[in-house]
């Protein structure tokens, strides 16, 4: 099957498809990026919303430029990066309008106020709070107010600072919060993902949670919903090797798919712990073991290893019984393959 998954027979996490950058700057490829998310099954698509005016300030100094050993972006000015980064505002309708058509949730990250009005102007259903924004409590706050559900990502921030961030949300009216546990590190890996933090913030502050994943195939978002992520994030690319600020550590279709197929299924395998024996392995009962004759017995043999044995399948006595027939005398004849029963005893 193929195209998006409706929330009615979803068991497992929203999958969100992350473009951010990965549209290397042409509007059609950020298109084709949601057509291939909707094919391999995603349900929804996010963009981020600035420009690097709104992000950062045209200054090129040591505190703007990111360090020089990063991975990916070392010694890049925030300005350049964020103006090769950025999705075009004007983008964005088309965007949104082809996913909705494809059935797609689609969303947005604000990073500013201005963000904000442009968004509510193109009706988006819900709003992401990027991890560094945690602290931008006035943003949240604004955000809130729109009554959209949020969803806020918890990379770089101490409990006390979540703490704030979800005050800020609740605040302004948010009714409906996520909080994503995120390593705000590209790529980032397994080892610091720290998944237990998430049921813990499910009770600490009474939301949903799940997880924004930077770390590479899919292993850890599989593992973040057998944990009850009800929300996982990736970076998506139509091809890593094109290129691009996000392409080393962002998804390929086929990826997405098996993210898609394998969150699904570990939803399912959780299933219920008071369910033990299932409908499905009815054919398993019967083939259990049991006590059969073993050999041609007469009126009169005594029952002993030599012609009573526990055998698959099932039919005869528990195997439990096997001490209390050896030694037993048989009331009636019986052939090899007949299953043992106390009325061919004396």
């Amino acid at each position: 099957m193929t195209g998006p998954v409706s929330s009615a027979d979803r068991l497992g996490p929203m999958i969100v498809a992350e473009m951010s950058g990965n549209h290397n700057g042409s509007l059609d490829r950020a298109l084709d990026i949601v057509r291939a998310a909707a094919n391999a099954g995603a349900h929804a698509v996010k963009i981020q919303t600035y420009t690097a005016d709104t992000i950062t300030l045209d200054v090129d100094s040591p505190a703007f430029r990111v360090s020089d050993g990063h991975a990916l972006w070392g010694a890049r000015t925030l300005y350049d990066l964020y103006r090769e980064a950025h999705t075009p505002w004007e983008w964005h309708r088309p965007i949104f309008d082809l996913a909705r058509e494809l059935g797609l949730v689609a969303f947005s990250t604000p990073f500013d106020e201005t963000a904000v009005d442009f968004l509510e102007e193109l009706d988006v259903p819900l709003y992401k709070i990027a991890s560094l924004e945690i602290v931008d409590t006035p943003l949240i706050r604004i955000v809130a107010q729109t009554g959209k559900p949020m969803i806020i990502s918890v990379g770089t921030a101490s409990i006390a600072e979540v703490a704030a961030a979800v005050d800020a949300a609740i605040d302004g009216g948010c009714a409906d919060l996520t909080l994503l546990a995120c390593t705000s590190s590209y790529p980032a890996i397994p080892d610091d993902a720290n998944l237990r933090r998430m049921p813990v913030m499910a009770d600490m502050f009474g939301v949903k949670v799940g997880l924004s994943d930077h770390t590479l195939g899919i292993g850890v978002s599989v593992a973040a919903t057998a944990l009850g992520a009800s929300v996982i994030e990736k970076h998506f690319t139509l091809s890593r090797a094109e290129g691009g600020v996000d392409a080393a550590f962002s998804l390929e279709p086929t990826e997405l798919r098996l993210l898609v197929e394998g969150c699904d299924a570990a939803a399912r395998a959780l299933g219920s712990a008071s369910q033990w024996a299932t409908p499905a392995e009815t054919e398993s009962l019967r083939l259990r073991p049991s006590l059969y004759v073993s050999a041609d017995v007469r009126p009169g043999d005594v029952a002993s290893h030599a012609n009573v044995r526990s055998v698959r399948p099932g039919g005869g006595l528990p195997p439990a019984d096997l001490h209390r027939v050896i030694g037993r005398v048989f009331r009636t004849g019986a052939v090899k393959g007949t299953p043992l029963s106390w009325d061919l005893l004396g």
